[in-house]
């Protein structure tokens, strides 16, 4: 007995040994375990104010009238679903909350975020605080002007081309991924990557491309990017509620390449911008012919498989081929969905703990599954 208490002791110390020469970022990650939607009390954050007076999406008359299937009920379900919002016509046509989720409550965006910050980018280029896209990002960062990170455009990153050395990982502890999750100095572990595949040539997806570019951003408007997007944004979309950019520490830089927090609602209002080139309602926001490119394919580019051109991502947004159709999309880890339909004129929002783990092609295979909901919900209303 006293040789197994011995032994449980000794393994307890070990252990705790073990722990505490770990990497913060580690450790966090160990306290924490696998990134969820709900971990806005983690983290330090900035609000993104919502405006005084906000703008509402009316209902439609047929709001909700649209009954699921035991089948269509099961797969939201299996997917742990939060949010299951579809507008069309600039009205709610269909709207479900689930596992104690309302329509106050704010998520975790994910890489949706990314497209957020190539939204800003845009703005910033009509602004003047980018001369060209294809500026060198030395031009912005010093910590880019020497080898061959001083041949790295904002083009570049733009359409996740510049070749940077990100481990784009989510299940090792030690990803540079986790460690921009989870870490406290997003700065030094961004503009210290190295360029490992020549830039301008080839997508492959790498979260620290989208963190360099709001680096860059950042010091072309001499803005934190939580206050340029409340400003360029938020305000300008009439926001319903406020916000959340989560940082990498107390009085920190906010995860670009993740974090942004906000309601299923709001998180509509970036629908409406991708299916109006870039208006909400009468007002330009970003501009025409930006969102134009930013929702055309990077087709110059060959895709991550090296095998053709790239035709399913522009400037940090995703482009879903869906039947006949090609949707842009915002997309996030377990999920989030952001998408235009412009075919039908419609906004799909999703939100949720699970996305499936196999691929069709570039895209998660629910993705589908959930488009097809949105398209009976829509079908029935003709």
């Amino acid at each position: 007995m006293k040789k197994g208490l011995k032994i449980v002791f000794t393994t307890g110390i070990a252990l705790t040994v073990i722990y505490l020469c770990l990497p913060y970022y580690v450790r966090q990650a160990v306290i924490h375990l696998y990134p969820d939607i709900d971990d806005l009390e983690l983290f330090d954050k900035h609000v993104v104010h919502a405006p005084d007076s906000s703008r509402t999406w009316p209902k439609a008359t047929d709001y909700n009238r649209y009954r699921m299937s035991a089948e269509e009920e099961a797969f939201l379900d299996e997917m742990e679903t939060v949010a299951f919002l579809v507008i069309q016509h600039d009205s709610i046509v269909y709207e479900n909350y689930r596992n104690g989720w309302n329509d106050t409550l704010t998520s975790n965006l994910f890489s949706g975020t990314k497209s957020i910050v190539g939204l800003l980018v845009g703005i910033a280029h009509e602004e003047g605080y980018i001369k060209s896209l294809d500026d060198p990002v030395s031009n912005y960062l010093p910590e880019f002007k020497e080898g061959e990170k001083s041949d790295v455009t904002i083009r570049n990153l733009l359409t996740m081309s510049a070749g940077l050395s990100w481990d784009e990982s989510y299940a090792s502890l030690f990803s540079l991924t986790t460690q921009g999750y989870y870490g406290n100095n997003l700065r030094e572990l961004a503009l210290g990557l190295d360029v490992v595949d020549k830039p301008g040539k080839q997508f492959s997806y790498r979260s620290g491309e989208s963190q360099v570019l709001a680096f860059t951003l950042e010091a072309a408007t001499g803005k934190t990017i939580s206050d340029y997007a409340e400003e360029k944004l938020w305000r300008s979309l009439q926001a319903g509620h406020d916000a959340y950019w989560l940082l990498d520490r107390e009085n920190g830089d906010e995860k670009a390449f993740c974090c942004f927090h906000t309601t299923a609602r709001d998180a509509a209002r970036f629908g409406h911008l991708m299916l109006n080139n870039g208006y909400w309602h009468e007002r330009p926001v970003v501009p025409e012919e930006y969102m134009r490119e930013a929702l055309s394919p990077a087709s110059y580019l060959l895709n991550q498989w090296g095998n053709g051109a790239l035709d399913y991502y522009g400037f940090q947004i995703w482009l879903l081929h869906y039947r006949d159709q090609i949707n842009p999309y915002f997309r996030g880890m377990l999920g989030q969905y952001i998408m235009a339909i412009p075919s039908r004129n419609a906004i799909f929002v999703r939100l949720g703990h699970k996305c499936s783990k196999e691929y069709i092609r570039e895209a998660n295979s629910d993705i589908f599954d959930h488009l097809d909901i949105v398209m009976h919900i829509l079908d029935q209303r003709e």
